[in-house]
């Protein structure tokens, strides 16, 4: 990754630190939770994932997204597999969560 991108990617968290530095909102809940009582440690984790674009069009390019269900992307396909979410075979809109289960493997409850 170049300089440049390195930089725009540090820019981008000190933006998002200033935003909720100075977010009204979350000062005023911070207020409410030292009010009763209790000292507040905020701490957050922001994840930044880049694609190049370039790369995206090469990639498009070079398979058919025709046989994809929905308006989905092969990166969208990989995110809701890597959540255990799977798309159905057919044109309904349902979605599986999780691996398939088998009911006779788990009664319910008081039988």
């Amino acid at each position: 990754m170049n300089q440049k991108v390195k930089n725009l990617i540090q820019k981008l968290g000190e933006a998002i630190h200033e935003s909720v530095s100075e977010s009204e909102s979350i000062a005023g809940v911070v207020k409410n939770i030292r009010d009763q009582g209790f000292d507040v440690l905020l701490m957050l984790e922001a994840t930044i994932g880049l694609n190049e674009v370039e790369a995206e069009a090469e990639e498009a390019a070079g398979s058919s997204d025709d046989d994809l269900p929905g308006p989905f992307t092969h990166h969208d396909l990989s995110f809701l597999k890597s959540l255990r979410i799977s798309l159905p075979e057919d044109d309904s809109d349902d979605f599986n969560v999780g691996p398939p289960t088998d009911p006779a493997a788990n009664p319910p409850a008081g039988a």
